[in-house]
């Protein structure tokens, strides 16, 4: 024990003694979670909208202002013809465009069918589905009111007329805020990243500056050096996932519904298999670019997208869900969300956890065996 002991000192002051290194590990993830928390937002709202109002009526205008209340869409511009939208949505300057034709009115007064149509810039699918589903309720709304004053106008009782109502009630994320979903799958991805690489990174750097066979000759055991090495990374990417919390919870609002020991524990059993594939990255490459490179593009991108994190496993073709099971970052996500959002214990995240265990033994005992075999 007294040689590990010297071993993990010995890496701490290594790495101590690399000033680029300090604000990396220290500094990037606050800013890295700050400044993707932040730009990282789905939510729909003040979509910009041009106006071509044909009718120029009290209920034309009346129709605008409910679009405008909402919060949903913001009127930057308005038109005499339809036609002249498609300028304002090619230079995406506008995505959406409201026509109201004449006779809106007057069909309204009369109980006619009174057509509104919507100029959607499909090109953001995602976010045109949501513009067209806010602007049909706010039509329909206005629609159910104007046929309601008008019959209390005629002097007609309300008609009661059976109908099924849906009432709709939201748990974990009730105001269905985008950040409380993605803030998260970003604290993972930092997480994953940054402990991958610095072991990774930390292993090349000992070949490049020909500290390696000097530690080979030592009387240190294999696995001396290999857990000398990689727990302090291991230490770095708990204190990490502190930070990271903290400006997830008290920046963002994101609440922690969980135990947080729970997720620090649960954190180690993930970053047991990103470290493992850090190592076994180091041991098929020969510099710290080529590791960083083979770090990103072979590991890191293919865990991201296929995660869950960003896109809906569901979503993914059978063949891509099956290879899904074998990404260490699936478990993860669930376990972060569900200890963030839902406050789930060890109960529900047991499999999970489990499943992060072996497969971060898995990993570390392959990227050991490669090691050992090189260092022979």
């Amino acid at each position: 024990m007294r040689v590990l002991w010297r071993v993990i000192v010995k890496e701490f002051l290594q790495i101590r003694r690399d000033r680029k290194m300090i604000p990396v590990i220290f500094v990037a993830p606050i800013v890295q979670i700050t400044v993707f928390g932040f730009a990282v937002n789905t939510d729909v709202t003040n979509v910009p909208t041009v106006l071509v109002d044909q009718d120029r009526s009290a209920s034309s205008r009346e129709l605008v202002e409910r679009f405008v209340e909402s919060g949903y869409f913001e009127i930057i511009g308005s038109g005499e013809r339809a036609a002249e939208i498609d300028r304002w949505l090619v230079t995406s300057q506008a995505q959406l465009g409201l026509v109201i034709g004449q006779g809106f009115g007057a069909a309204l007064a009369s109980s006619r069918p009174a057509a509104v149509q919507l100029i959607v810039d499909g090109s953001d699918a995602a976010s045109a589905n949501v513009a067209l589903g806010y602007a049909s309720s706010v039509t329909r709304e206005f629609g159910a009111l104007v046929e309601e004053r008008r019959r209390r106008a005629a002097g007609a009782p309300p008609v009661a007329v059976g109908q099924a109502v849906l009432v709709p009630r939201v748990f974990y994320n009730p105001d269905l805020k985008s950040r409380w979903f993605y803030v998260p799958a970003v604290l993972a991805m930092i997480l994953m990243v940054m402990t991958m690489l610095l072991s990774a990174m930390g292993v090349v750097r000992e070949k490049e500056i020909g500290t390696m066979e000097q530690l080979i000759v030592t009387p240190i055991r294999p696995w001396q050096l290999l857990v000398g090495k990689l727990l302090p990374f291991a230490v770095i990417g708990v204190f990490q996932m502190i930070l990271a919390s903290a400006v997830t919870v008290f920046g963002f609002g994101v609440p922690l519904r969980g135990s947080f020991p729970l997720l620090l524990g649960l954190t180690t059993l993930f970053i047991l298999s990103t470290l493992g594939l850090g190592l076994l990255v180091s041991t098929l490459v020969q510099n710290q670019q080529q590791a960083m490179m083979a770090a990103v593009f072979c590991a890191m991108v293919p865990m991201i997208y296929l995660s869950g994190l960003i896109f809906p496993i569901a979503n993914m073709p059978p063949a891509i869900q099956a290879v899904t099971y074998a990404i260490p970052l699936r478990y993860y996500a669930e376990i972060i969300r569900g200890v963030f959002l839902r406050g789930s214990g060890i109960a529900v995240l047991w499999p999970e956890a489990l499943t992060l265990f072996l497969m971060g033994i898995a990993i570390l005992t392959l990227a050991a065996l490669r090691f050992r075999k090189r260092l022979d």
